[in-house]
């Protein structure tokens, strides 16, 4: 695997920027692929797909969110010599009624899971839970640093996994034997409830905030009066309907399958995120 380039879509992302940096770090060659980047890749413009697959041996797979082509993709990395294949997927894509009463966030993904195991490649899936990042880098961010994280999700307990973790999956799977056929279900060591995450990161980081329960309806008004569209708003409460139902709190041992040791503990993410400048007040 080191002699051609590992290919990852969404190399600017959360996980993809990651999963640049570890193989950077193993030694093994890397094409960071984006809209704008170096290595030019658009969903939407295949005439990018040719040269970003030219050559290279696996290819990390973040799908693009509103128009999914993740079949498309994989068969042009087939005709283009491509080995291996690793999808960023989701947990619960395959429990009705995960993401709610709407399957469409469940079915995207089961479509582009669907086209890896089909496509004739070694593939690996990987299924992770709600990112730690969220907090310092993600969605939850401007509300920690308001004092105050509005959001309906019930009593707020999930698994919250480190992109670290989910980062070092994808590079043994696209670099190492073992993994092919294997779906990951990636989650933190233990449950954290929203509560405990705040007071973590105001222990660490300086910056206090308190978690207030809302409605859905309350959450996509709220995101709809800051201009937030109606269904993008409805999507991110669709997100937080599983750590409302309490489905995040479920412990999965995907990165102990994987790696051979137990996943990120929370508060040592909050320890190294606060570290290197997070939440400063």
């Amino acid at each position: 695997m080191n002699e051609n380039p590992v290919l990852v879509i969404g190399g600017t992302g959360k996980t993809g920027r990651r999963v640049v940096r570890q193989l950077t770090e193993r030694g093994i060659p890397v094409r960071s692929a984006s809209r704008k980047g170096e290595t030019r890749f658009d969903w939407l413009d295949e005439t990018t797909w040719g040269p970003a697959l030219e050559g290279v041996s696996g290819v990390y797979i973040v799908q693009n969110d509103t128009a999914p082509r993740t079949r498309e993709l994989t068969e042009h990395a087939a005709r283009a010599g491509v080995r291996r294949l690793v999808l960023l997927s989701a947990r619960g894509v395959d429990t009705p009624g995960y993401y709610g009463e709407d399957p469409s966030t469940s079915d995207a993904f089961l479509a582009g899971e669907a086209a890896v195991r089909e496509s004739g490649l070694a593939w690996t899936i990987l299924r992770p839970g709600w990112f730690a990042q969220n907090f310092d880098e993600g969605f939850f961010n401007e509300g920690v640093l308001a004092g105050e994280l509005r959001l309906p999700a019930g009593d707020g307990v999930a698994t919250w996994i480190d992109v670290e973790d989910i980062a070092a999956v994808a590079v043994a799977a696209l670099t190492e034997d073992g993994h092919d056929g294997q779906i990951y279900e990636l989650s933190g060591p233990r449950p954290v409830a929203l509560d405990e995450a705040l007071s973590l990161i105001a222990a660490a980081g300086g910056r206090k905030a308190v978690y207030s329960a809302l409605t859905v309806e309350e959450f996509v008004a709220e995101l709809v009066a800051q201009g937030v569209s109606a269904p993008d708003a409805s999507l991110w409460a669709a997100a937080l309907n599983p750590v409302a139902s309490g489905g995040e709190a479920k412990v999965s041992d995907g990165v102990r399958r994987a790696l051979g040791r137990d996943a990120r503990d929370f508060a040592d993410f909050v320890k190294g995120a606060a570290a290197a400048g997070a939440w400063r007040a």
